[in-house]
């Protein structure tokens, strides 16, 4: 086979993790469509939920495919392409119907607001994905240019994914409970979290990337004590388990401030 000095470097491994985050988008929006078939809420809900797994599994292979291309020095540019267009369907694509479909469609809002109806829901899940794809984008350009620094600047799409995916689950268990799958005012409180998690995926607040954590980090024994107690009580709740990984990761930014502004009160 004739070989091209000009065709990019597609490593296996990396690549074939970005291939299961692909895979998972796309059978979580055909579970997705098959929830939409239903005939009610309840009867969706076992395809919803599990929409909501393909795309927590996305989010594993998100991380593997990062983590074993430098673990193996084998980042490349197409690497990097394929890995933006899998986290759009993975990220963008599947959230935004899963929401619009399982939680935003019990919106109700005054005609005078929305003549058409379901206006401003689709609204709302297209302000999500067209903010994801502004934020891959952007990740992109500063990545070729060398400019990103340590840190992620917006919060990334698989954590803004996953973040809206268990809420969404977290809402859905809970309204079972109490109220048989009626939504009500939890629509409304999760509409207002997406469009705030859509603002934070394009600003400029910066995230933690963990980059340098990898199998040769070293811990104190009090750290792995901590972390081997909070991955106990997160297998224990397993309901609320992600809806608090992915807000504390939310939240980083605010403890970050916060410990800066009491350095600086020592310092002065």
């Amino acid at each position: 086979m004739e070989e091209h000095d000009d065709e990019p470097k597609i490593y296996l491994l990396p690549n074939l993790m970005t291939a299961g985050n692909l895979l998972c988008g796309f059978l979580a929006v055909l579970t997705i469509f098959k929830g939409m078939q239903a005939i009610d809420l309840v009867a969706a809900k076992p395809f919803y939920e599990r929409a909501m797994f393909y795309i927590f599994g996305a989010c594993l292979f998100d991380l593997l495919d990062g983590r074993l291309a430098r673990l193996g020095g084998q980042e490349s540019p197409f690497g990097q392409e394929f890995d933006s267009l899998a986290d759009m369907v993975s990220f963008g694509i599947a959230p935004a119907m899963l929401v619009s479909r399982a939680v935003l469609s019990d919106l109700e809002w005054p005609n005078a607001l929305d003549p058409g109806g379901s206006g401003i829901t689709w609204a709302i899940a297209f302000i999500y994905l067209l903010c994801g794809a502004v934020r891959l984008a952007r990740f992109n350009c500063l990545a070729r240019t060398g400019s990103g620094g340590p840190d992620f600047r917006g919060i990334p799409i698989p954590m803004a994914a996953g973040f809206v995916a268990s809420l969404t689950y977290l809402i859905i268990s809970i309204a079972e409970k109490k109220d048989g799958l009626t939504l009500g005012l939890w629509s409304y409180v999760l509409a207002l979290m997406i469009l705030g998690v859509s603002f934070l995926m394009v600003s400029n607040i910066t995230y933690p990337s963990f980059k340098k954590i990898d199998l040769k980090t070293k811990v104190n024994i009090w750290t792995l004590l901590g972390a081997a107690i909070l991955l106990g009580i997160l297998i224990k709740f397993q309901l609320y388990a992600p809806s608090v990984i992915f807000i504390g990761y939310l939240m980083i930014p605010l403890f970050r401030r916060k410990s800066k502004e009491k350095y600086k009160e020592k310092m002065s």
